[in-house]
């Protein structure tokens, strides 16, 4: 089965919950024992990537350490067109729709759409949302922020991903954010768009991710609590329950 195909299988039954590991935040032993506690702690899958200072080998060892360590499937989150492994069981070929670069829109994906193809990895095309405050995703992306709480904006987005024909699309208030997307954004455009919708940023408590779960955020994303917690088993374990 595909990863698109098992993610969307997977949501016929529950929430999902993805675990973002940064390659460039720690050793590959240590991004190897974070997919471990994450897999015990009953993540679903493993996203690989965040930053911008990642190339071709860090992410080839990265995911090969997790991949022989662990037997979750691993999503390319790419911060830029270098990070493209072939090891990877899959990759957002995602369009950061609210930049102001169409570089991040459509430029970086163009260059790199014959080499994806000739590498033969599964690519799952996503809208890539940047909400306030946006952080270093904000900064870089050169984003024009959507408000958390501006639902209207956000829902006319969506409403174009879908249109565009994108298999999913994730609402990202950017990693270390104090805030996350708000509810209200996630249940407005839930009630008019039927592709699965991610949320991640800012979020770390278990009653963060089960209001945004209730809210109807398909997937939850953490990343940063499991790079600043000793426990990533606890920490995760208590947020993957809740949804």
């Amino acid at each position: 089965m595909s990863v698109y195909g098992d993610i969307i299988d997977k949501l016929k039954r529950k929430k999902v919950h993805m675990t973002l590991i940064d390659p460039a935040s720690q050793s590959l032993q240590e991004s190897a024992r974070i997919a471990i506690e994450a897999e015990r702690a009953g993540t679903d899958f493993i996203m690989i990537g965040g930053s911008t200072r990642i190339n071709s080998e860090l992410m080839d060892k990265t995911v090969e350490i997790i991949k022989a360590k662990t037997s979750l499937k691993t999503i390319i989150f790419p911060g830029s067109p270098e990070m493209i492994s072939s090891k990877a069981d899959a990759i957002y070929y995602m369009s950061l729709m609210n930049s102001r670069n169409i570089e991040f829109i459509i430029g970086h994906q163009v260059k790199t759409s014959l080499l994806l193809r000739k590498l033969a990895i599964e690519t799952i095309s996503m809208a890539y949302l940047v909400f306030e405050p946006g952080m270093t995703v904000g900064r870089v992306g050169e984003a024009n922020l959507i408000k958390r709480d501006d639902c209207d904006t956000a829902l006319l987005y969506a409403i174009a991903a879908e249109t565009f024909g994108m298999k999913l699309i994730y609402l990202e208030s950017g990693s270390g954010s104090p805030t996350y997307v708000s509810e209200s954004v996630v249940k407005r455009i839930k009630d008019y768009i039927r592709i699965p919708v991610i949320v991640g940023g800012g979020i770390r408590t278990r009653e963060a991710a089960e209001s945004l779960a209730n809210a109807g955020a398909d997937i939850i994303v953490t990343g940063t609590i499991v790079e600043r917690n000793s426990n990533v088993y606890e920490a995760l374990h208590d947020i993957i329950s809740s949804i």
